[in-house]
């Protein structure tokens, strides 16, 4: 029996399929995973989930914005004025009106778009699939409103709208029950960051060097 076969023969076993030569070992029966864990830690109002959501992403150096519909244009305008953003990314579905006081000119997402032209953009603004108050993350699903995965990657500066309470979920085990894994899902905790093993911490390596979120209907 050769290596390969040997391998091959231990991922039958685990999965308990049957295959040529494999012996009756392979019918061992796999074994039910316990799904006795917490869903979610503690109970919260919606207010007090937004209020988690946003004490995690500070302390991931996210920067948290709260803001209504009515307030959200202007609140977008200003934050790309303060970057000093000439260029904004937009996905294909973002609502027009996010970005009708916005003092910069609008890039739309095209296929074509080279990382080289999309690194040159200045910023970029996207919705988002759900966010988690627990972790403090922001989760994507590369929807109308969020666009291809690579816009949200290579921009130094991403404004990311979180509809609360409806993307708001508290647990992780909550997001996995809402989220299609068949979608491409990135998973943000905070700005893109890394160390080195004497922990100096460097960001925008591989991602967004600044990330602001803004907590849409949460005053």
């Amino acid at each position: 029996m050769t290596s390969k076969d040997r391998i091959l023969s231990r991922i039958r076993r685990a999965l308990a399929q049957p295959g040529p030569g494999a012996g009756a070992e392979s019918a061992v029966p796999v074994a039910d995973i316990p799904r006795d864990y917490l869903r979610v830690h503690g109970d919260r109002t919606p207010a007090e989930s937004a209020d988690l959501l946003a004490a995690h992403l500070s302390e991931y150096r996210a920067k948290v914005h709260r803001t209504d519909a009515a307030g959200l244009p202007g609140l977008l305008a200003r934050l790309l004025a303060a970057r000093g953003a000439r260029t904004v990314l937009v996905p294909p579905a973002l609502p027009a009106h996010w970005l009708a006081a916005a003092d910069a000119a609008l890039v739309q997402d095209r296929a074509e778009s080279t990382p080289y032209e999309l690194d040159a953009v200045d910023s970029v603004v996207t919705g988002c699939a759900l966010a988690v108050a627990e972790t403090g993350t922001i989760v994507l699903d590369g929807g109308p409103d969020q666009g291809r995965r690579c816009i949200t990657l290579i921009p130094d500066h991403h404004v990311c709208v979180v509809r609360v309470p409806d993307q708001l979920v508290d647990s992780v085990p909550q997001a996995l029950a809402r989220l299609d894994p068949t979608r491409p899902l990135t998973w943000i905790s905070g700005p893109s960051a890394t160390s080195d093993i004497e922990l100096d911490r460097v960001e925008g390596v591989h991602g967004p060097r600044t990330l602001e979120v803004v907590l849409l209907g949460a005053q």
